[in-house]
């Protein structure tokens, strides 16, 4: 067996997961894209997403700067040696790092050191099993911290908001399922899709929950009561009103999958793994003897390429106020939660280290008026040696709730972007300070690489590439005001809301 061509296998099975959305979802997409109400938020983003397809198409560059965690599913022959099949995957996963096709996401644990190749303890996963098949079959999924932070394990009985208990019957199972989608909000990059997991232990459920996310959008759960609890909470999640990117809206849920195990009695646990709408999970089957791709799977049906959005600047779409970096805090106080906003001039990026070092250090450069963007992109090297962005979308801004508001303050920060929306602590910290919080789209890793015009500096890149701040020069740059300087929450109205109507769904459903 060529090692070559097992190694090319894996590398274009990586490259092609990563750059190019399943047919299955590009079909969910639309179809959401079809129901949403022109002219909302909500349609302007599944607008933004659909571009950012098939920008990614046509660069061959990720559909979302946050790679995630790549975690293999692999079915071998009982006579075939997997350690070599290991030894290609690695090799494919560090080179795929070294072309941009991966973020490297590595981080020792206990120093924060990040490997820069995707390579190190427990990365990246890889789950065999052997099969009668004279054939290996690979699956990949690429699954963002983002969405993976939204995962949740309900333990049977409980209670839950908006549905009072749970019980150990279908019923609990359903409320359970129900207000996963709830919990997840916008975080988790919606519209989304969630796989299930009843039964087993922690470990096994959550195991079997990711193991839902490989199966078609479009299947049919073979379990009858399963496959009534999936077209149950498909009918359902979207009256929450959430909406993507949690703007509200009409389409908050892309699809449900279920899968059961038995568990102890002592136990019953649903687990639900949540993955964002660049639901990035390809598959291969592989020649055992050579090495080389068989088949790829996910294939059937139509492919949707998206060529459509090129003509969409007709439709109505709200207006946009542009802001010119730095800005000032009279233009901020301007802003009201809702509007749509353009950002011209510098950016610097920040996420979690930054956060933290910014918090105990002074700043390596004058952030006063200046725009910080929770963003952790994919950066190469050009010929001449000059950094270029190849994927910049926004992170989950929540993480940085215990540091932001103050840093605002201590550095004069006018605006920050990201993700998911922050809590009431930075909230009340715009108000006092005239800052406002500014949701991009998550996911449009090309679309907004296509804002930044260059990058003319980096600071604190000890911290590793996602980490670093990034001294960017952005055009056009397009976000929503979801968080403004009178004390207004975009993401606490809709958290409300989808609250009160998640109680409808508190009666019994299933015997």
């Amino acid at each position: 067996m060529s090692v070559t061509a097992l190694e090319k296998s894996m590398y274009d099975l990586i490259v092609e997961t990563s750059t190019k959305l399943p047919k299955d979802v590009r079909r969910a997409i639309r179809q959401a894209k079809l129901q949403e109400n022109a002219g909302t938020r909500s349609h302007m983003s599944l607008e933004t997403i659909t571009k950012n397809i098939k920008m990614a198409d046509d660069v061959v560059s990720p559909i979302c700067q946050d790679t995630g965690m790549p975690t293999f599913k692999i079915k071998t022959p009982v006579t075939y040696n997997q350690l070599t099949l290991k030894k290609a995957i690695y090799a494919a996963v560090q080179q795929a790092t070294k072309d941009g096709k991966l973020r490297p996401n590595s981080v020792d644990s206990l120093t924060g050191e990040n490997s820069g190749d995707n390579l190190g303890g427990g990365t990246p996963i890889l789950k065999f099993e052997q099969w009668e098949e004279d054939y290996v079959d690979v699956k990949l999924i690429l699954k963002g911290g983002g969405c993976e932070n939204k995962n949740i394990q309900y333990s049977l009985p409980c209670e839950l908001e908006g549905l009072g208990r749970a019980g150990r019957d279908l019923d609990g199972i359903r409320k359970c399922v129900m207000h996963s989608v709830y919990q997840a909000q916008g975080q988790g990059c919606s519209a989304g899709f969630i796989g299930v997991g009843i039964g087993g232990d922690r470990t096994s459920g959550y195991e079997l929950a990711k193991e839902q996310l490989f199966r078609s959008v479009e299947d049919t759960n073979p379990i009858e009561e399963l496959r009534q609890l999936e077209e149950y909470v498909m009918d359902n999640a979207n009256k929450l009103g959430i909406g993507t990117m949690g703007f509200g809206g009409e389409t908050t849920l892309l699809g449900c999958k279920v899968g059961v195990m038995n568990r102890i009695p002592a136990s019953f646990y649903v687990s639900v793994a949540y993955n964002c709408w660049a639901y990035r999970r390809l598959g291969v089957n592989i020649d055992a003897a050579t090495g080389e791709i068989t088949e790829w799977q996910y294939q059937d049906g139509e492919l949707i390429d998206f060529k459509e959005t090129e003509s969409a600047a007709k439709e109505e779409t709200p207006d946009v106020i542009t802001l010119e970096a730095p800005i000032s805090e009279e233009d901020i106080r301007k802003l009201k939660v809702g509007d749509v906003v353009q950002i011209n001039g510098r950016m610097f990026t920040g996420r979690d280290a930054i956060h933290k070092y910014l918090s105990e250090n002074d700043s390596p450069v004058d952030l006063n008026g200046q725009v910080i963007y929770h963003c952790g992109p994919v950066m190469l090297k050009d010929k001449n040696g000059n950094w270029e962005v190849k994927a910049a979308g926004p992170t989950t801004s929540i993480r940085e709730e215990p540091y932001q508001g103050d840093i605002m303050k201590r550095f004069g920060i006018r605006a920050v972007v990201g993700k998911g929306g922050m809590g009431p602590k930075t909230l009340a910290a715009l108000k006092e300070h005239g800052g406002v919080y500014l949701n991009a789209i998550g996911g449009a890793a090309q679309y907004y690489a296509d804002c930044i015009e260059s990058v003319d500096g980096v600071d604190l890149m000890q911290f590793g590439i996602p980490e670093a701040m990034w001294h960017l020069s952005v055009n056009g740059f397009t976000a929503v005001v979801t968080m403004d300087a009178h004390g207004n929450s975009l993401h606490e109205d809709v958290d409300k809301s989808s609250l009160e109507k998640l109680a409808q769904f508190k009666d019994k459903v299933f015997k």
